[in-house]
């Protein structure tokens, strides 16, 4: 008997069997929300090609990215009854980031 995470629907019909288990399962909803960020470069007609070493992406990871996941995290602290972490799922952290927030009742 699995006694993970049970969906939501089918949680009564698990009702009984999870009291099989030594732990009441957890139902779980989930809502995903997107927030993109684009980066984009423009140069003057003159611009040769990679003059600049991609100087611009260096500033955006090294520099605006570290400072916007703190605001981020700082601010969702603020909310007591939320709980969030970094979630991994497999892509490059140069390329995406997702922030999982988890209320519990």
């Amino acid at each position: 008997m699995d006694c993970g995470v049970l969906p939501h629907r089918r949680a009564r019909r698990y009702k009984r069997a999870s009291a099989l288990c030594q732990e009441e399962p957890v139902v779980r909803e989930e809502k995903a929300f997107t927030l993109r960020f684009t980066l984009e470069a423009e140069f003057p007609d003159d611009y040769e090609g990679d003059e600049d070493e991609y100087k611009w992406v260096k500033e955006w990871e090294q520099d605006l990215k570290p400072a916007l996941l703190k605001l981020i995290f700082d601010s969702l602290r603020k909310h007591s009854s939320w709980k969030a972490h970094v979630r991994n799922r497999g892509a490059s952290p140069l390329d995406e980031i997702e922030i999982a927030l988890v209320k519990s009742f």
